[in-house]
């Protein structure tokens, strides 16, 4: 089959017209008859026994038509890999914001008027909100039953509070240490992040009078959800059915149930359904925001500047309960991108995860990736300075090349590592002169494409068209717009002859979520086969027409040939209105599974040129250059869509986004407080692309969802180091931490306290 203009080629949004005219219809839109709203009491302390709940006024308000306690519900709890979040608080609370109570209402300003009526009283109990306090002996242990939890680690260091911990290595890093000429360690410091979609949490349950539950919730993986339903609630899957919403937006931040165990215990209560929206506040008290991380690397360099060994240990604050994360390992990405994409002999990679007396945290996009990116990216500015060499020639030296392993022992494949850092030391001007206080960092990382499967049905009709079935709940990524295109490609369709169909648990394919980078390839992957397959039935049919073996067919502009008669056609049309005979459509079907990491690794390497006021310590990002590893461009846009909204959230989290906590709570009032990126912030992105088509995707496509947003926070980080000489190990990196560590660095000052550029530096440690 030769190539049409449906792949490569720009595309727009499918479903654009309908989200920018309002016909988007998301969870909190569906109307149903006698729906109740629903509303959440929350405790105002992090750590408390709950000494008595009263709960009789609330009840007795006209309107009110369930009050729900933990008691209730018998402590039952829910989670995604480990099961440990109470639906309601049970005996105690573990954070400001935990559910105590809950009110089913006639509409919100009863159900609100009805919280004020609980009437609770607490104990309160030691807290701690730092993880390194939290591990220390005489901690308050804030999980007694974790081994009783579904999915707890049960293999686990004897460390209080842990509850998880990952170690990989490869070599002998003390002994890799001991043949090093220098050893450097230092510390970095990475803080809480919400999400900063558009759309909050929200759900409308129905329980149905055969006990089954019918959901819609701003949710990207309702397959998963609907397993951790079932398991939770103790329901057969089949009643438990997610029926497909838009969902506004969700970066890592929606693939838990939330809400909906809670839901559906109030509609069981109340025999209606009732919908649960978190409002702003709740969105930061009590969602599941990215995790503040402590990070130490221990290096150990040859004096020609190669890696002999390197020593990277995270802990993360998982928050209250670890119910949030999808994995018992807790932060997948972390793992991935701790030793960086270098060639280093001797490897350790260690982190635990630990419970705190604040918000659970959850995923954000690539979790565990930014901060692992963040701080051995910037160290490895350190580590070039320390041997006197160019941040970029030092990573060039010691960078991967295609054949290599990873420093973990990684096989990737179709590396470009180098074509990216060669393509932004060009773009960039990187060995040009700059102007005073003007600095240039640059930053590198790989992200593959994720594991996971979908299924895919593909149906031909005797008019012509195509339908193509999924299950797959696209985010705002522009998944569906992609899946699209591959049918069309595959069967030679204008676009607008291929229609989409989003199946509810109940009626559509099954499919693991939209995470991870996975989308496109485990979703293209199975949405290709399946348009294949339509495609070969249909041929069959052809070549009978054209009498001529199956073999000799191929669609080519809408028309199936005999390869050696090429005048002898049968347009597509004609050949599905005679296979759909029989009434029914052409169908085509592939389940397409990888639970491994795929090959086809990409790659990207960003250049921040920053500006800093010296006096003020104001930081003015003047522009970035990136070089991307993308493989084959399946939509131009969604590409550049994607590859751009990562620049956002990677100047987000490098100039302006955390989540402080004060006493254990989020002192941001809301999204209205907490500073997201807007246009007039964006620099001048000079995007380089480099496309080789060995990608693991559909047609050689490779991941580029989880680029670019994880190397711009240390590319401005090292930037600022360049025009400063000041070194900063926290984010992120405001005018006021520039600020104060400008004034340290002066001569002369002695400062009250240690200054936030450095947690820790050791140079050297050791040297033979």
């Amino acid at each position: 089959m030769s190539a049409v203009a449906a792949i490569g080629v720009p595309v727009g949004r499918l479903d654009g017209r309908d989200k920018v005219t309002g016909q988007a219809r998301y969870s909190a839109d569906v109307q149903l008859p006698g729906t109740l709203w629903g509303a959440v009491l929350r405790s105002p302390l992090p750590h408390a026994r709950l000494v008595r709940i009263d709960t009789a006024r609330a009840r007795a308000l006209p309107g009110v038509h369930a009050v729900l306690t933990g008691a209730d519900l018998g402590g039952r709890l829910y989670g995604r890999s480990i099961a440990d979040v109470p639906i309601l608080a049970h005996e105690r609370v573990r954070f400001v914001g935990e559910p105590v109570a809950a009110v089913a209402a006639v509409d919100r300003d009863t159900a609100e008027e009805a919280l004020l009526l609980v009437e609770v009283e607490y104990e309160e109990l030691p807290a701690v909100f730092d993880p390194i306090a939290a591990m220390q002996p005489d901690a308050p242990i804030l999980h007694p039953a974790y081994r009783s939890y579904h999915g707890a680690n049960l293999d686990l260091p004897d460390v209080p509070n842990l509850c998880s911990y990952v170690l990989k290595t490869r070599g002998d890093v003390e002994q890799g240490f001991r043949e090093a000429d220098l050893v450097l360690e230092h510390s970095y410091r990475t803080p809480m992040q919400h999400q900063g979609y558009i759309e909050p949490h929200s759900c409308l349950v129905s329980v149905e009078a055969d006990g089954a539950m019918r959901v819609w919730a701003s949710n990207k993986a309702p397959f998963t959800v609907q397993a951790l339903l079932a398991r939770d609630l103790a329901l057969p899957p089949e009643q438990v059915v997610l029926e497909p919403t838009f969902v506004g937006g969700d970066f890592g931040g929606k693939g838990s149930p939330m809400q909906i165990p809670l839901g559906y215990f109030l509609s069981r209560a109340t025999e209606r359904p009732v919908r649960l929206i978190m409002g702003g506040a709740e969105e930061l008290r009590a969602a599941n925001p990215r995790h503040a991380s402590w990070i130490t690397i221990r290096s150990g360099l040859r004096r020609d500047g190669t890696f002999v060994a390197r020593h990277v240990k995270i802990v993360f604050a998982s928050g209250a309960y670890a119910g949030f994360k999808p994995i018992p390992r807790a932060v997948l990405e972390a793992e991935n991108y701790a030793a960086g994409v270098y060639r280093i002999p001797h490897t350790r990679v260690e982190y635990q995860m630990v419970y705190t007396n604040h918000v659970p945290c959850g995923h954000m996009r690539s979790p565990g990736g930014p901060q692992a990116v963040f701080a051995g990216e910037v160290d490895i500015d350190r580590l070039a300075a320390a041997v006197g060499l160019d941040p970029l020639e030092f990573r060039l030296r010691n960078g991967v090349e295609e054949g290599e392993v990873g420093p973990l022992g990684e096989t990737w494949t179709a590396v470009r590592l180098k074509e990216c850092l060669r393509a932004v030391r060009d773009a960039a001007n990187w060995d040009q002169p700059k102007p005073p206080h003007v600095g240039r960092g640059v930053a590198v990382c790989q992200s593959g494409a994720g594991y996971g499967g979908s299924s895919a049905r593909v149906q031909v009709f005797p008019d012509g068209t195509a339908a193509l079935q999924t299950g797959v709940n696209d985010h705002g990524s522009g998944a569906h717009t992609v899946l699209v295109q591959v049918v069309a490609q595959e069967l030679q369709l204008p676009l607008e002859r291929v229609r989409l169909v989003v199946g509810s648990t109940e009626s559509g394919p099954w499919d693991s979520g939209s995470s991870a980078s996975r989308v496109t390839y485990v979703a293209g992957q199975s949405t290709l086969r399946a348009a294949r397959e339509a495609r070969e039935k249909l041929a069959a049919v052809a070549a009978e027409y054209l009498g001529c073996s199956e073999r000799q067919v191929e669609l080519v502009a809408g028309a199936f040939r005999d390869r050696e008669q090429p005048s002898a056609r049968m347009a597509f049309a004609d050949a599905a209105v005679r296979a759909c005979r029989g009434g029914e459509p052409v169908s085509g079907y592939s389940r397409f599974e990888n639970w491994d990491r795929p090959s086809g690794t990409s790659f990207v390497a960003q250049v921040a040129e920053v500006e800093v006021d010296p006096e003020t310590g104001q930081v003015h990002l003047r522009r970035v250059v990136a070089a991307s590893d993308v493989g084959t461009i399946l939509n131009p846009i969604g590409v550049t869509g994607q590859l751009e909204g990562a620049l956002v959230m990677g100047l987000g989290a490098a100039t302006m986004e955390e989540l402080p906590l004060v006493d254990g709570q989020v002192a941001a009032a809301g999204l209205h407080e907490y500073k997201l990126p807007t246009a007039k912030d964006l620099p001048s992105l000079t995007s380089v692309l480099i496309t080789d088509g060995q990608g693991p995707g559909p047609y050689g496509a490779k991941g580029v969802g989880e680029l670019g947003h994880l190397t711009l926070p240390p590319a401005i980080a090292n930037a600022v180091s360049d025009a400063t000489g000041i070194q900063l190990a926290e984010l992120p990196v405001t005018a006021e931490r520039v600020y104060r560590a400008l004034k340290a660095a002066r001569p002369g000052h002695s400062p009250g306290g240690a200054p936030l550029r450095c947690a820790r530096s050791k140079s050297p440690i050791h040297q033979p």
